[in-house]
């Protein structure tokens, strides 16, 4: 089969979207598929041994069932945990769309399902001039929501899936995962952004201390992912 790319953005930092990435390919992996996980831009790293790490990319390398050169699962790593405009700059680092789609298309040759991690919100900067949503665009993902269930949550879903519509990207699918385990109304508000999305709801993570992706692989609905994969493994 051709590789199946999915771009996976958030509405906001540091709603999970690590946790559903590699949660995904988790899922993919159970069934069947060849899966590979890729964080273009990564803003925020420790030196492990000598080494520049970040744990998001450590973890998508983790669920992954495909070995991948680093260089083509993280392009750009920058040190600094900032926006990765800012970051870019502090380093003297100029991000590049073209040299993010050749890492992809080395991925995609290597695996069934590639499992493309966004930085930040939809529309943070990558650049002076161009932003996650260009990335998303210029990849020609159908793209995965992160839903960080927390109050607001509603009208910050519904304006990334405006956005993702006004740049001509499908919205594949989603995923609810429960930030604020005293969230007033939770069960109404899920209800409301399941009718309003229109596109599968593929999981429903709850609040945890500690989540562990392969874990919540298991709230993957497995059907309603290989609907969207479109192909046996």
């Amino acid at each position: 089969m051709t590789a199946q790319g999915f771009f996976v953005t958030g509405t906001d930092t540091g709603v999970g979207k690590s946790l559903v990435s590699a949660a995904l390919l988790h899922a993919c992996a159970g069934l069947g598929y060849r899966a590979v996980g890729m964080k273009p831009v990564a803003a925020g790293a420790d030196q492990i041994d000598g080494v520049w790490c970040n744990e998001d990319v450590r973890q998508l390398q983790a669920a992954a069932n495909v070995v991948a050169d680093s260089a083509w699962v993280n392009p750009y790593l920058l040190r600094t945990p900032v926006a990765p405009h800012i970051a870019a700059d502090y380093q003297g680092v100029s991000i590049e769309l073209p040299r993010i789609r050749d890492a992809y298309e080395h991925l995609a040759a290597l695996a069934d399902v590639v499992i493309v991690e966004g930085a930040g919100g939809f529309k943070v900067p990558l650049s002076a001039t161009r932003d996650s949503a260009d990335l998303a665009v210029y990849l020609a993902l159908p793209i995965i929501l992160v839903v960080g269930m927390r109050l607001g949550c509603i009208n910050h879903a519904l304006l990334t899936a405006e956005a993702i519509a006004t740049r001509g990207l499908k919205l594949a699918g989603w995923v609810a995962n429960r930030l604020d385990p005293e969230m007033a109304a939770y069960a109404e508000n899920l209800t409301a952004l399941r009718m309003r999305l229109k596109c599968p709801l593929l999981a429903e993570l709850p609040h945890v201390g500690l989540p562990d992706a392969r874990l919540m692989s298991a709230l993957i609905v497995p059907k309603r992912l290989t609907e969207l994969i479109g192909s046996s493994p």
